[in-house]
């Protein structure tokens, strides 16, 4: 195996299996494929050219330049022609980088396997599995492929993808029709199967379910977006047969008064916002992805700026999750023993001996490694080689526990049990003074931060053993204690949360007293206000839903109360982010908003219920998202609101000369508007994307996720600037006319008044609260050039003579250029009042 191609985790195989080698593998692929199952096929050019034919804007162009073309206006046909073609270039660009997007995003979460290959296990990508091989799995996977299980620990499996029977189903080793099949999840314990059938063999492909797949479904502001625009199309098409009537009516010329509609119709139409939208929500998701952000459903980056309440793990989230095996109490001797400084004792020993017992032959988890490695280093005579398991109980129960029994030979059996310690309070025969003694030595470890599992062994005599282990009597040895230091950083990153305010919960499954001790070091907001997962589902409404909204810490939680805690959020109006990593996270990490799940420790089914990975596992990417959501709404908001206010003085000075009747009625064609269309395109899908985030916006409460661009008071601000912009572009033409210009002049003035406001409305718009000379210092290069290209474009029409006349335009004096210019600025530029009202007041 090519070390490259593969993450190899070890070279010494417990498994006791010899893998395939590597030319097994390369003649098994050849003789069963490749373990993926076909996709669907790309959209080609063709599918997208069609889809460019349904677009209004370009239905518009073809009719408008055919009539140029009839009319003998070959030149106006032409360019429009090139438009078209233009266009259609800038869409297919947007449609491949949406796609490459995705399929980077596809290969990202691409799944992982663990395998053995000849006398090693590696971890290599899933679709590399090939009949034959002996595949790993373990708590918190989704099987990649089918197999017959041949050893398992402790092993269950959700079949529910296959089945519909969400319970889980028990696999044993032994049984001849254990078999794993390919999108099922481990749900406990760890098993070896051997690989029987991959990618379009297996029973998931057979019936036709593929869980290799990125789901797109309309988001909230899409649905918006596309309501919008339908009822301005709708505007549109309504304007157009008015006008085309009306004019055909007085001048009884039909492609003239047609090209006078269209010229109104293309003014109408806003087709750059749901080009906005996708460009800014999918450029959205490539740049959380290289910031460490996998987002696996694009409606995550709506939610981002949204979110009110993060509920966290503790556990390798605000912790490292480097579980190091740190002190022993034992029963027997009421003592302390610290692993490092001190000589473990023959009753300290056995406590270890006891805890290896009771957790898995190969660990998987940090804890049950910390446990097999200190027992190694401290035990003199290694008996693991000498006995088999024969039986075992899962962990179950709350609080939850689970229990292993192992024979050797001769017949000697070891039935030991580990769990949260106050699992034993019932099965140890505790007297009261034993509870007293237990809890005093608990609330010491735990104070310092400790994780801590209490160990007990049995002496079952009979062979038919009771169906649940809490029927066993156990002799309780003691506590094992376990050190998961907080991260470095996860005091700054609660400070970010708050100032952004953003309320945080801690959901755990540990004890109240070790939590306690974190968040203190921490200095977690709200830590004297914490409950149980069983008393909090002890409670009825209201009380039920007042313990959620005022608790912030939750210990002892299990998977039922950390989906309560969720829906009563929701249902409280908060817009909700789930961090987990665990199998039992599943249901909240679904039940969220925002489904947050750990890329490097992170179980499969974690990973696979949540729609946004921390690759590093690192919350502080959390905040980066959070900040990225709310940079991307913004600048959202920035381009719509800048295509609303542009569209409309381009609407009325369309309309009004028409309408009512003034001496230039046509004072715009369709070549000027669809020149205009190609000045704003740019401008609002390129340089509004790039904008930095705004230094307040962190400082901000979130918004409602309820919130939207097309409301009144949101349109308001649109609607003003752009019919300032109208008044003083009308003012101008006006002007025009008593100055005695004629048609060109007064067309020049109009025009140059309306790209030096479209000039102005960009750099305004850049922040509604900063000025705009503020703003100047926000670094994107792109703002600069899009300007300087406009200016170029327009100077080279005004003073290249083919260009001029193609366009309808004239020489103007200083005097008028200066008095277009000052007026187009002006028209917008009085907006900095009100900004500065808002950072005043």
């Amino acid at each position: 195996m090519n070390a490259t191609n593969s993450e190899i985790e070890t070279n010494a195989n417990q498994y006791g299996f010899r893998g395939l080698t590597a030319t097994e593998v390369v003649e098994q692929r050849q003789r069963g494929g490749e373990n993926s199952i076909e996709q669907q096929k790309e959209r080609g050019l063709i599918h997208i050219v069609i889809q460019l034919l349904k677009e209004p804007m370009v239905l518009l162009l073809l009719l408008a330049s055919a009539i140029y073309f009839v009319s003998g206006e070959k030149a106006d046909a032409i360019f429009l022609s090139v438009s078209i073609l233009f266009i259609s270039v800038i869409s297919i660009f947007q449609d491949s980088r949406s796609r490459k997007a995705i399929a980077k995003l596809k290969q990202i979460t691409a799944p992982k396997s663990k395998v053995i290959r000849s006398d090693g296990v590696v971890i290599i990508d899933s679709k590399e599995l090939v009949l034959g091989d002996y595949l790993i799995v373990e708590e918190g996977n989704t099987i990649a492929a089918d197999g017959k299980v041949l050893r398992a620990h402790d092993f269950s499996v959700n079949e529910s993808i296959l089945t519909g029977e969400s319970l889980a189903v028990y696999k044993d080793g032994a049984a001849d029709d254990a078999y794993v099949f390919q999108g099922t999840n481990v749900v406990s314990g760890s098993a070896v199967a051997l690989v029987t059938a991959v990618g379009e063999q297996t029973a998931l492909a057979k019936i036709g379910k593929s869980i290799d797949h990125i789901a797109v479904e309309k988001t909230p502001l899409e649905k918006q977006v596309e309501s919008f625009v339908r009822k301005m199309a709708y505007v549109g098409v309504s304007v157009f047969l008015l006008v085309w009537f009306i004019n055909y009516l007085k001048s009884l010329t039909i492609l003239d008064s047609l090209l006078k509609a269209l010229t109104l119709a293309m003014s109408i139409l806003p087709e750059e916002i749901p080009v906005a939208f996708t460009t800014f929500m999918a450029l959205g998701a490539w740049r959380l992805m290289k910031n460490g952000v996998l987002v696996k459903q694009m409606k995550t980056v709506e939610a981002l700026g949204s979110a009110t309440v993060i509920c966290t793990d503790k556990t390798g989230t605000l912790t490292e999750n480097k579980m190091s095996l740190i002190n022993l109490y034992t029963w027997e001797e009421d003592k302390y023993y610290d692993i490092e400084d001190q000589k473990l004792g023959e009753s300290a020993k056995k406590l270890l001996t006891a805890a290896m017992w009771a957790s898995e032959i190969v660990p998987f988890d940090p804890m049950e490694k910390a446990v097999h490695e200190q027992y190694a280093k401290a035990i003199d005579l290694d008996e693991r080689p000498l006995f088999h398991m024969v039986y075992e109980y899962p962990i179950e129960g709350v609080p939850p526990m689970m229990t292993h029994v192992f024979e050797n030979e001769q017949g000697q059996r070891i039935i030991a049990a580990k769990g949260a310690p106050e699992a034993f309070y019932a099965i140890a025969n505790f007297t009261n003074e034993d509870k007293l003694r237990l809890e005093g030595a608990i609330e010491r470890l735990a104070s310092k931060g400790y994780r801590l599992l209490g160990v007990g062994v049995s002496h079952f005599p009979g062979n038919e053993f009771p169906e649940k282990q809490q029927s066993l009597l156990f002799e309780f040895v003691g506590l094992i204690a376990f050190y998961d230091p907080a991260k470095r950083n996860s005091k700054e990153v609660l400070k970010q949360f708050y100032n952004a305010g953003i309320k945080v919960k801690l959901i755990t499954g540990d004890n109240a007293i070790t939590t306690l001790a974190i968040a203190e070091k921490i200095d977690f907001n709200g830590r004297e206000r914490h409950i149980t997962g069983a008393d909090l589902l002890q409670l009825q409404e209201p009380a039920l839903t007042k313990a959620v909204m005022d608790n912030q810490i939750f210990t002892r939680m299990f998977p039922e109360a950390k989906l309560k805690v969720m829906e009563i959020l929701k249902n409280n109006r908060e817009v909700v982010g789930m961090v987990g990593d665990g199998v039992n996270d599943g249901p909240a990490l679904r039940a969220a908003h925002i489904g947050i799940a750990m890329g490097r420790k992170g179980s499969e089914i974690a990973k696979e219920a949540a729609s946004l990975i921390l690759l590093e596992d690192d919350l502080s990417k959390m905040v980066t998202a959070i900040a990225m959501g709310r940079k991307i709404y913004t600048n959202l908001k920035k381009a719509i609101q800048y295509i609303i206010s542009i569209h409309i003085p381009i609407i009325l000075v369309v309309l009004v000369p028409l309408v009512l009747g003034w001496v230039y009625p046509t004072i715009f064609s369709p070549v000027h508007v669809i020149f205009l269309e190609l000045i704003m395109g740019p401008t609002c899908s390129i340089a509004y994307e790039n904008e930095p985030m705004e230094p307040n916006t962190m400082q901000r409460k979130p918004r409602p996720l309820t919130q939207t661009f097309f409301t009144w008071k949101e349109l308001g601000t649109s609607i003003i600037q752009g019919l300032a912009i109208t008044l003083g572009i009308l003012g101008i033409y006006l002007f025009g006319v008593h100055a005695g210009l004629g048609e060109t002049g007064v067309r020049t003035m109009v025009f140059l008044t309306l790209i030096t406001a479209n000039i102005t409305l960009t750099l305004v718009n850049r922040s509604f609260y900063y000025s705009f000379i503020a703003v100047l210092k926000y670094r994107n290069v792109l703002v600069p050039w899009i300007i300087l290209i406009t200016a170029l474009v327009v100077l080279l029409l005004l003073t290249i003579p083919p260009l001029r006349s193609f366009f309808g335009f004239q020489n103007l004096s200083i005097a008028q250029l200066l008095l277009s210019a000052i007026v187009g600025f002006f028209s917008v530029l009085w907006y900095e009042l009100i900004k500065w009202y808002k950072r005043t007041y």
